[in-house]
This record gives C-alpha cells, structure tokens and sequence, in this order.
C-alpha cells in the first residue's frame, strides 16, 4: 500500500500547515450552523448543538481561512467519535463570480446543504464516512461531488469502520492537478476523476477548504496540511 508522500507529486512544498490542537489554532475559522468545537484530547472536535431531528437546520460547516491553490493536496487526520452521521470536506470553494466564500456579499449560509449546492458557491465536495441514513451504514461508500449543482462524479469504498471498530487517526488526502481529483486514505486510492470541464461546468480553481458535518456526528481532526507546486 503506498504512503501518502507517495500520492503528492515530488516536487510540492508545504504551503500551509495547522496543528489543529488548540483554540489558537482555528483563530479565523469560520463556522456556519450551531456547532461546539473543541479539543478535548489535543485535537479540534466537531458536533452540532442541535437537534438531529431538526433536519439539515442541525448540520454544520467549519471554514479554514487559508486560500488553497489552483493545484493543492490536502491532507488531514479523522478520528470518528459517535455516529450516526457524516463527513464531508469542501474544497476549491469559492463564489460564482470568483468571490471568497467570506465575502458579505454572498448570500448567508447556515449549514443547510442546499446553500452549497445550489447557493452562490461553487466547491468539490468529498462526502466520507457516510453512515447518516440506514441505506448509508448498510454500503460504505465515499461520494465526490461538484458544484454548483449536485453533481455525482465519482464514488469508491470508504474502508473506514463503524466507531466500535475504528482505531484512528485515518489520514485522509486529496490532491486536485489540473483536471484531476485523486482521493486516498491511509494511502489507498478510492477514486482518480478527471474533469472535462465541461459536463459539469467549468475546472475549479483553488479557494477554500471546510469541513461539513451531519448532526448527531461527533468526530475530530488534526494535522491540517496543504501541499502545492
């Protein structure tokens, strides 16, 4: 099985690189939706404050400040905690018209997924531990989408076990060259799309990166890295 610097072209350096151990660390973060953080064991935990019967009005999304490349491998650590739920990382995030995802001038989100989706942004995003509805903890599987839109372009087995049986840290990557879109973790390669630009809109550029979570899903992370030319 083949090590994640194995996945990151040779030549790529460390552009950005977070601990996620502290509350110093996620300084600028930005969370949309009622979510806790905190770090009870070193590492930055992520759960809802609301009820999961509430719906999508119960799900979250915390936003890094950092302003990821064009080409970018992100790389980061997934302790499962409490499910059910599920994991999605956004990335190359930014609005229509090529705004930052923090620009007051996009319409407000509130963690709802249609916002994302079908809201002012355009974003890969990279669903993973999928274990929120039977039909999900039933098949594992790990989705890519693209948006704007809710498009489907790729999907491979999500190897990570139930909570019970899970021993993390998953280091989980992602590498975005040029039309492609690799997806591996602890160094397994789950998906390789490539992007025509077309079918599906444009090629993304870079912005940023968020983690989605979906109530009642406690899981925490560490080690937040991005790697480019």
């Amino acid at each position: 099985m083949p090590h994640d610097d194995q996945l990151i072209p040779l030549h790529w350096r460390l552009v950005y690189d977070n601990p996620l151990r502290s509350a110093e660390d996620v300084r600028g973060f930005r969370m949309e939706g009622d979510g806790a953080v905190s770090f009870p064991l070193g590492r930055m935990r992520l759960e809802s404050t609301r009820d999961p019967n509430e719906g999508q009005s119960a799900n979250l999304v915390y936003w890094c400040p950092f302003d990821g490349p064009e080409d970018a491998a992100i790389s980061w650590e997934f302790w499962p905690i409490r499910e059910p739920g599920l994991a999605i990382l956004f990335f190359s995030a930014r609005g229509r018209g090529g705004e930052d995802v923090f620009d007051p001038a996009l319409a407000a989100r509130s963690g709802i997924y249609d916002e994302y989706h079908h809201g002012d942004i355009n974003a890969f995003h990279v669903s993973y531990f999928r274990r929120r509805w039977p039909e999900e903890r039933q098949f594992h599987t790990c989705n890519l989408r693209k948006s704007y839109g809710f498009h489907l372009v790729a999907q491979g087995a999500d190897p990570i076990p139930g909570t019970a049986d899970a021993a993390g840290p998953y280091r989980m990557l992602l590498v975005k060259q040029g039309a492609f879109v690799t997806f591996a973790v602890n160094g397994m390669v789950l998906f390789r799309w490539q992007d025509d630009g077309t079918t599906y809109g444009p090629l993304l550029g870079g912005g940023k990166i968020g983690f989605r979570q979906m109530a009642p899903l406690i899981a925490e992370y560490a080690n937040l890295k991005v790697y480019a030319p």
